[in-house]
């Protein structure tokens, strides 16, 4: 009888179980900068409405899917990683309509 190699998540499960994992050496104040730096980069405080076109947005509903992220969520990523120089384009899979925009973006 053949034994199943553990997936990495049951690895990671064990580990924990058996006492593996160490807390961060990190100081009270550096832990409560991160803690603020996170809630700062969630707070939506602001409510923002645009017109998009319809296959504008469905292929953001697409690209949403893939993500496995809803739509909205998406939109706000991007434009965030846009004003903080962190924007890298990804080709999707789903998203090549039939004008074929994606593929002379990416031809280039």
């Amino acid at each position: 009888m053949e034994t199943r190699k553990p997936s990495y998540e049951e690895r990671i499960a064990g580990d924990y179980e058996k006492g593996r994992f160490k807390s961060s050496s990190l100081s009270k104040a550096e832990l409560k900068n991160f803690r603020d730096a996170a809630r700062a980069t969630f707070i939506k405080d602001r409510r923002v409405n645009i017109r998009l076109s319809s296959p504008d947005l469905m292929d953001i509903q697409t690209r949403a899917a893939e993500e496995g992220v809803p739509y909205q969520t998406l939109i706000a990523s991007v434009l965030h990683k846009f004003v903080t120089g962190r924007l890298k384009e990804k080709v999707s899979r789903l998203t090549t309509r039939s004008n074929g925009r994606a593929k002379r973006r990416h031809a280039a």
